[in-house]
């Protein structure tokens, strides 16, 4: 409609509609009208279609989430967790099983990040302007906005409700920013992550009893209910006493609400746990000794650790003891979760911890070169079929030099969106020119190049790789065959290890000494992370185990033919096979796991990836390097994709819950 329109907006179709001049001649344009109608035939095929799940399962799963990440326009997310809670409710339309999705509207989202010349990152708020979002209030039958209430204590709180369609599943997302609260209370939904734990208390009963609130003014009848982490899991909590309110005694109640109960554990870090003063919960629920006829220690005895009393209330606990099914998000993580909440259960054979590995949604996240070239050799319904092995085998059918052309025109899309963001920088606020030098302006897609992206803090060790400065440089530097690598990512505002890391890695980047081959593209997001997965040459990750619950960026880059280079960690102890990438950390250390993990990076980078990344035929094309991103396709696509995600869940979980 409108490309430059389309550059300037930050790729926000709603804002563009809005703000287009050339939107009227293109509706008087028959090629456009004709692209329109077809493209709006097909979304009414998908929207339309009908399967047999819609037969089996005449009840939704509510999932809940403390994050989303759908789309870069709707900036209700702040990592990994969000964007795999927005790729199950993707993947629950794709397949039309019946799914609704509960949240938060955030209006300041997550913190933007904005680093200044001494690379330190500064925390913007920045709230979204709400016309421009893909979410419409819902209504009411009087044309009003929807609109309920919880009591946190003996306060009520009120919220708002929107709608975002995702695809064929509806998510609904809790506003308490409307005007029937006080301003302070209109501040519960503001942002992600609050550390406040008065605030964060507050955002966490709204959005457990708020759910059910909510489905009862939908008319929704939940058949069960998968909690993403503990943020949501009051709404356990809430179903527990709307049962003791119908007639059932206390263990009646619990046993139901475990039967139809899914929780999904992901950090393996106990200091991550929402644990709060028991003084805290007993004045949040006073009121149900009156109500209910329930004494509030049986409350407090659910999130009461056994092994730790005086911790206080565990959120994560009470989730455990109110769900009949648990699991981990990776086969590795299995094992470390399970030891981590053994002192909950008997034994070993009472211990229900399971795991399902995460996935991602392969539509939202292969690029569209990418998706044209499979569709071309693979056939046109090939994402239906995108969990077959079988199928990625003709993945080898692709010219060496097709799949080439493709990863490097992603490279050059990646190169010059950092380039774009270093000239609005300097444009908006002339910017120190060293900021813009370590952002990447010196960039050169003809080199070897690594990215390194994601949540900054101190156990996914994003500076290990300058653990040896020299021989870093070395490496970088080499005047025949240099390396360049491209980090990214935000440190939680209450982070400050997070934020030195942050600040270590810049001044690296500034470093002349570096030459320009280090960069740190700030302001981390939905956006950048798909040029980065798509466009660099190697993904690292390198966390101290067994800390990586699972991970899922790597996934991502293999779908694009972005070599994985990872630690025996998460989702790699299962995706490795020797040949789609490469593996370190399957070794026993004394001493300074620091400096092993660093000379396996290092010997690794010179003995294998750099020259193999550089070894060119007489046609200019590294055939070793093509034929490890085809095998990197064709082992992670099938195995590490939402589609099998989410076949697991149903087979492992949702079928036994929705049919008992």
């Amino acid at each position: 409609i409108d490309p430059i329109l389309w550059k300037e907006t930050k790729e926000n179709p709603i804002k563009l509609l809005k703000e287009s001049q050339l939107l009227p001649e293109k509706l008087k344009d028959e090629e456009f009208i004709a692209k329109l109608k077809y493209i709006h035939s097909v979304f009414r095929f998908y929207m339309n279609r009908h399967s047999r799940y819609e037969d089996i399962y005449k009840k939704p799963i509510i999932f809940l989430s403390p994050e989303y990440g759908l789309h870069h326009t709707l900036l209700i997310y702040a990592g990994g967790l969000g964007f795999l809670a927005g790729d199950i409710l993707k993947e629950s339309s794709d397949l039309e099983f019946p799914m609704v999705g509960v949240g938060f509207m955030y209006p300041q989202g997550y913190v933007r990040q904005r680093l200044r010349v001494d690379g330190w990152q500064e925390d913007l708020e920045d709230s979204d302007v709400k016309e421009f979002m893909p979410a419409r209030k819902v209504l009411n039958e009087n044309g009003e906005w929807l609109k309920g209430y919880v009591y946190v204590g003996k306060e009520r709180i009120y919220f708002g409700v929107w709608k975002v369609a995702v695809g064929r599943t509806p998510l609904y997302l809790l506003d308490t920013n409307v005007e029937e609260n006080s301003p302070w209370n209109k501040e519960i939904s503001s942002r992600l992550y609050v550390p406040d734990k008065v605030l964060r208390l507050k955002q966490q009963i709204v959005l457990g009893f708020g759910t059910l609130i909510l489905l009862q003014k939908l008319g929704i009848d939940a058949g069960g209910f998968h909690i993403n982490e503990d943020y949501p899991s009051f709404v356990l909590l809430a179903k527990l006493l709307n049962l003791l309110k119908g007639g059932k005694n206390w263990n009646e109640a619990v046993e139901e609400v475990r039967n139809m109960s899914l929780f999904t554990t992901h950090t393996p870090l106990l200091a991550a746990i929402n644990t709060y003063p028991f003084h805290m919960i007993e004045e949040q629920f006073s009121y149900v000794k009156e109500l209910y006829g329930v004494d509030v220690n049986k409350i407090l005895e659910l999130g009461t650790n056994p092994a730790n009393p005086s911790e206080g209330f565990n959120s994560t606990i009470m989730s455990m003891r109110l769900s009949r099914y648990i699991n981990a998000v990776s086969k590795k993580h299995r094992e470390t979760a399970r030891k981590m909440w053994s002192f909950l259960f008997k034994d070993e054979k009472s211990n229900p911890i399971d795991y399902v590995t995460n996935g991602v949604h392969f539509p939202t996240w292969v690029s569209l070169r990418f998706r044209k070239l499979y569709t071309k050799y693979l056939g046109e319904n090939f994402i239906e079929l995108q969990d077959v092995p079988d199928l990625w085998r003709l993945i080898d059918d692709i010219p060496d030099e097709e799949l080439w052309r493709c990863h490097y025109e992603n490279k050059l899309k990646l190169f010059n969106h950092i380039k774009e963001r270093a000239r609005e920088r300097w444009a908006d606020e002339k910017a120190d020119p060293s900021i813009l030098v370590a952002e990447g302006l010196f960039l050169d897609p003809d080199i070897l190049t690594i990215g390194f992206a994601r949540r900054m803090t101190a156990y996914k060790r994003p500076d290990l790789i300058f653990y040896d400065l020299e021989r870093l440089k070395k490496i970088v530097t080499n005047p025949e065959r240099p390396v360049q690598i491209i980090f990214a990512g935000k440190a939680h505002p209450a982070d400050l290890e997070g934020k030195r890391i942050i600040q270590r890695i810049f001044n690296y980047a500034r470093d002349p000494e570096f030459e320009g081959r280090i960069a740190f593209i700030e302001d981390y997001d939905e956006l950048l992370a798909h040029y980065l997965v798509t466009g660099v040459d190697v993904w690292l990750n390198n966390p101290l185990p067994p800390l990586e619950a699972c991970g899922t960026s790597g996934m991502k880059a293999s779908m694009n033919g972005v070599i994985h280079f990872s630690i025996l960690d998460g989702w790699w102890v299962e995706g490795y096979n020797g040949k789609n990438g490469w593996a370190f950390g399957d070794y026993k250390v004394e001493g300074d796991r620091n400096k092993a993990d660093a000379e396996a990076i290092y010997n690794i980078l010179e003995n294998e990836i750099i020259p193999l990344y550089y070894e060119r035929d007489r046609e200019g094309l590294p055939r070793g390097w093509i034929k490890k991103m085809k095998e990197a396709i064709k082992s992670v696509t099938p195995n590490f994709c939402a589609r099998r995600m989410f076949k697991d869940y149903i087979n492992k979980f949702y079928d036994r819950i929705l049919k008992q």
